[in-house]
């Protein structure tokens, strides 16, 4: 290990050992061998499903947050609203912060991560070299991915609505099944994406 280049080492990311990468055949695995955390994972063309599902998942974003998430009835009164609407209802006064912060959570980080992988695996796709500052884009959507908040705005709205039962009556709506279908399309991005792949890909463009 003391003769490897510094370039074919890569750490775990659970607990920074080092190990020696090397390139895998597709369906292949590498694993930490202290503590068993998933390191390389390479797929057959898995550059082009990152990317379709990185588009697919900004679709769902846009329905997600402009489409009715709840209608809420009780004494012959209803309402719905969108995430859009509920966000907005904060945008005035020493409450304004409130509103920027959850649009930015739930809405702006993610399209940008899913922005940046797109534009990071684009030429790789098909076959080009990649484009100007895509280590910078790229280690910005890895950054980005522990703030993406759109699977906790799903899991609080579950619980507030478990709340909400007993004292009136809740339909879902279409915006609330986007985000469902958004954190299914996320688990199968996150599924094809090898960070060790993609560098590679990089750094051989």
């Amino acid at each position: 290990m003391n003769d490897t280049p510094i370039h074919e080492l890569m750490a775990c990311p659970k607990c920074d050992a080092l190990h020696r990468a090397r390139h895998l055949a597709p369906q292949e695995r590498a694993t930490c061998a202290r503590c068993g955390a998933l390191l390389i994972a390479p797929r057959v063309r898995s550059f082009l499903h990152v990317v379709a599902l990185s588009f697919t998942a900004m679709i769902l974003m846009v329905g997600a947050v402009f489409f009715p998430f709840l209608k809420i009835s009780t004494q012959g009164m209803s309402h719905a609203s969108s995430v859009f609407e509920v966000a907005m209802a904060f945008s005035e006064g020493w409450l304004a912060p409130l509103s920027f912060a959850v649009m930015a959570l739930i809405v702006g980080l993610p399209v940008l991560r899913f922005s940046a992988l797109i534009y990071t695996l684009w030429p790789l796709a098909n076959g080009r070299p990649a484009w100007p500052h895509a280590r910078r884009i790229f280690r910005l959507a890895d950054q980005l991915e522990p703030w993406s908040m759109a699977e906790i705005f799903v899991i609080g709205t579950g619980v507030a609505l478990v709340k909400l039962a007993g004292l009136a009556t809740v339909s879902l709506g279409p915006a609330f099944w986007a985000f469902g279908a958004l954190i299914i399309v996320t688990a199968l991005k996150n599924a094809f994406l090898s960070q060790w792949t993609i560098w590679d890909a990089i750094g051989q463009s």
